[in-house]
């Protein structure tokens, strides 16, 4: 893909993150729902018009093997997913940023403890594969401390602690204000070659 339709895409994924959030902000306040539907129905259809078929846009998502752009945690061409800056540290550690609006949100005012869990398996696994090992998620355990606040930033942060031959673990957390919220503990299985 090139820079300019990379660009393009990003925008357009940006768009479509701004237009989630505006309907949950909005809610039974829209003004003329029923024309603003249509709008977006209108859009849509255009996209899908637009759009290849599922068999090779699944072929193009996976080729190379690269899960990062349309990865529902952080990909840049995902507009479900949450507004998290992911950086890898000098150690292969995971340092993220994020402020989370009312899409995410659970219980009032706090983010979802779901997207919580999603949000760890992701920087967890991404540790261990920065670390050099690959494995899938076989169990992820996490301690829910305090809520994690809406509408300020949090930082999450995840690294790997040890490799027993297929089993790798990874721990994590994600803070706000300085204090943990969520601490994550993740146990990660090569797969046998076959």
């Amino acid at each position: 893909m090139s820079p300019h339709t990379e660009e393009s895409v990003a925008r357009l994924t940006d768009a479509a993150r701004r237009v989630v959030n505006a309907v949950v902000l909005a809610g039974p306040d829209a003004a003329d729902a029923t024309a603003l539907a249509a709008t977006l129905n209108a859009v849509a259809e255009e996209l899908e018009r637009r759009a290849p078929s599922r068999e090779e846009r699944m072929r193009r998502m996976w080729a190379p093997l690269d899960s990062r752009p349309h990865n529902l945690v952080d990909g840049p061409e995902n507009p479900l997913a949450p507004p998290l800056r992911i950086d890898r540290e000098q150690d292969d550690s995971v340092r993220a940023r994020a402020v989370f609006g009312l899409p995410y949100q659970g219980p009032p005012g706090f983010l979802h403890g779901g997207v919580s869990a999603l949000v760890m398996d992701h920087v967890l696994g991404l540790a261990t594969i920065w670390a050099g090992d690959t494995g899938m998620t076989a169990r992820l355990t996490l301690d829910f401390r305090r809520p994690v606040p809406l509408f300020e930033q949090v930082d999450v942060t995840a690294r790997q602690v040890g490799v027993d031959g297929r089993k790798i673990r990874a721990t994590g957390t994600i803070s706000a204000g300085g204090t943990d919220c969520v601490v994550a503990e993740g146990l990660f299985v090569t797969p046998r070659p076959a």
